[in-house]
């Protein structure tokens, strides 16, 4: 260092007084490559100033607002602005608030859990401990049963399932997510479920992509029925449903396929009554492809 070094050279003590920074953590950034420092001949550091006094004020005041040092020498070094970290730090918070706002809806549900009840409802709590538990349930029961569905369609299947789940939920709709999912853990229900969705002869579909996108039209059609609270009946809705189901097998739309159509499925499953029945609660209509099916199940059974 020359002489003018040393003359806009401070000590460390003479740094922490202008920042008001500990010594001790001065001596850390030192060593974590946030400070840059020289040593005099007797081995003591020295700190340009101003510069180190502005690169350490930056320090303390971003550690202040609860960033990261690995952010804050992202900053330093010119990689990122100040905004992009607060904006990075902030949504990081978010998803803390979140699961801490999630946390407390499962503690409230237990607290508030009649005593011969708590023990089951802290079961089907702790299973859930975030939302991506709960969507990560479903799409592990609905991928295997619904395979040949193109990813696109999937995600829309799934998305109705369980459309914007809260951040902030009430115990009761945090329980019913609970229950719903202990439900689509369960194997015996992705059995039933398979049978439900598939119905009879499942070996004998073809094309399956061709037969869960003609059911899915079919689906869209009846759901406005089932929403308005119309009784099931057959009709042309009916028509199209076991049309796609007999044109998979390839067969013919006749009273013998209907009967066989009616007895391949699992409709009378509890288990697969409460999914529905849940899933129903969670998205608020009846319309879920559960109520669908049944729709269709009971008109199949009022025909001939």
């Amino acid at each position: 260092m020359t002489e003018d070094t040393y003359l806009a050279a401070m000590s460390i003590g003479e740094l922490a007084r202008r920042t008001e920074v500990p010594v001790r953590t001065i001596r850390f950034y030192c060593d974590s490559g946030v400070l840059e420092y020289h040593r005099t001949g007797g081995g003591h550091r020295v700190f340009d100033s101003p510069a180190a006094v502005d690169r350490l004020l930056l320090v303390r005041r971003l550690r202040a607002l609860g960033v990261p040092l690995p952010a804050i020498v992202s900053v330093l070094d010119g990689a990122e602005s100040i905004g992009a970290v607060a904006a990075a730090e902030r949504a990081a918070l978010d998803a803390e608030l979140d699961a801490l706002r999630w946390r407390r809806a499962a503690l409230f549900a237990v607290e508030c859990a009649p005593p011969g009840e708590r023990a089951r409802r802290l079961e089907l709590l702790a299973a859930v401990q975030d939302r991506s538990s709960i969507i990560d349930s479903a799409v592990a029961l609905w991928r295997p049963i619904l395979g040949p569905l193109p990813r696109e369609q999937f995600d829309s299947f799934i998305d109705m399932q369980l459309p914007a789940l809260p951040s902030d939920p009430a115990p009761h709709r945090l329980l019913a997510y609970a229950e719903l999912t202990a439900l689509a853990t369960d194997p015996r229900v992705e059995t039933a479920m398979t049978q439900q969705i598939w119905r009879s002869e499942r070996e004998k579909i073809g094309d399956r992509r061709q037969l869960v996108t003609a059911v899915a039209e079919v689906c869209e059609i009846v759901a406005p029925l089932v929403a308005a609270g119309e009784k099931p009946r057959p009709g042309a809705e009916l028509d199209l449903y076991v049309h796609a189901h007999a044109a998979a097998r390839r067969e013919r739309d006749t009273p013998e396929f209907r009967r066989a159509l009616r007895a391949g499925t699992a409709d009378t499953d509890p288990r697969l009554h409460r999914y529905w029945r849940l899933t129903a609660e969670i998205t608020g209509t009846e319309a879920t492809a559960g109520g669908i099916h049944y729709w269709l199940s009971d008109a199949l059974r009022h025909t001939s």
